[in-house]
């Protein structure tokens, strides 16, 4: 059996490292806001070549405090791909903010820069844009946009760790918020997240916020949350940031195998010039998605769907986004399905996926 994931043999590499960095914190006597979130922090930021990083608990937090920082007016109008994860619109409504949705790119899967201007009004605040599946958004229109109506720009990074767009790290156009859960690129053996900035008030703000709106202890200046990142968490990860690359090429290698090998009867993830990806997720779409599942897992290779259901019809928004339809939305939750392809993965066994998909 292929599986699509098996994070024993992805981090089996690195056990050594983890149990030494385990031992060095329960040592250390200190479990939250210690010395290992403090490096990760400082390691991550200079990773991406941003001034600040603030570890929190999860890629949610990262995002819902990102937004809480700023500060935005009541009934702000925030703009976010159609087809993006659940979390990106939760941390939006959790905020009290309205989510409105732009449909995304048929080729790239990420927010088409042409439809956004014609849902800006003037309660619109921020665009949260998502660099899904380990690829960057075209950020330069995307820019253009933010500065001519005075928009902020959050950027969910979840999936694009190390992701470049015309050689600028993803998370460092905006403000960044990082997903640490266990499956991604950089993935801790637990829950995490991280927000970069450069922008010191910013850091400031999440720093409150993350620790029940406190700057000293027992003194709440704020109504804040309890989002710290696990110190042992930040110790882990501290080690699998210096493996990032390898991870990353390895990533790269096996995709190149999946475009260079794969029948035409597969739409491929585009590849263009301006664009360094990271393949987090190696998708692929296919009108007979499903028999083409079953398949596959007759003949003994897992695969994942990311994802089945896009958010305007989550049973959880109903009422949110009225009878809005967004059909190329809906086309790709339709038609995606997602390879193997991790660290755990080796040529052979892309070369046997590759062998089973075109003989569908």
């Amino acid at each position: 059996m292929i599986e699509y994931e098996n994070l024993q043999a992805s981090n089996s590499l690195f056990f050594d490292e983890y149990l030494n960095s385990f031992k060095k914190a329960l040592q250390s006597g200190w479990f939250i806001l210690g010395k290992g979130v403090e490096k990760f922090e400082t390691d991550f930021s200079n990773f991406l070549g941003a001034k600040y990083c603030i570890g929190v608990n999860s890629g949610l937090d990262a995002l819902t405090l990102s937004l809480k920082a700023l500060n935005l007016p009541n009934n702000s109008e925030i703009i976010v791909p159609s087809n993006t994860y659940i979390a990106t619109i939760l941390s939006i409504l959790q905020c009290g903010f309205k989510p409105v949705l732009v449909e995304p790119n048929i080729h790239t899967y990420n927010i088409d820069p042409t439809k956004i201007e014609e849902v800006v009004t003037s309660k619109t605040k921020a665009i949260m844009v998502v660099h899904l599946y380990g690829k960057s958004c075209e950020m330069d229109p995307i820019i253009s946009i933010t500065n001519k109506n005075n928009l902020e720009i959050i950027e969910d990074c979840a999936q694009s760790h190390g992701a470049k767009y015309k050689n600028k790290l993803t998370g460092t156009f905006g403000i960044g918020a990082f997903s640490f859960y266990p499956t991604k690129n950089l993935g801790a053996l637990g829950d995490g997240g991280a927000i970069v900035t450069n922008n010191e008030q910013i850091v400031k703000s999440v720093k409150r916020l993350r620790n029940y709106g406190s700057d000293i202890k027992y003194y709440n200046e704020v109504i804040g949350f309890n989002s710290r990142l696990d110190e042992i968490q930040a110790r882990f990860l501290s080690v699998k940031l210096k493996h990032l690359n390898e991870i990353t090429n390895h990533k790269r290698k096996l995709a190149a195998l999946y475009n260079g090998n794969l029948k035409s009867d597969f739409i491929k993830p585009v590849i263009e010039n301006d664009y360094f990806d990271v393949y987090h997720i190696y998708n692929i779409r296919h009108p007979k998605r499903d028999e083409l599942r079953e398949y596959l897992l007759k003949k003994e290779i897992k695969t994942e769907i990311h994802y089945p259901v896009p958010p305007h019809k989550q049973k959880a928004m109903q009422g949110i986004f009225g009878s809005l339809d967004f059909p190329i939305s809906t086309e790709i939750h339709n038609t995606t399905l997602s390879l193997p392809l991790s660290f755990c993965h080796t040529k052979n066994d892309i070369s046997k996926v590759v062998e089973v998909l075109n003989s569908f």
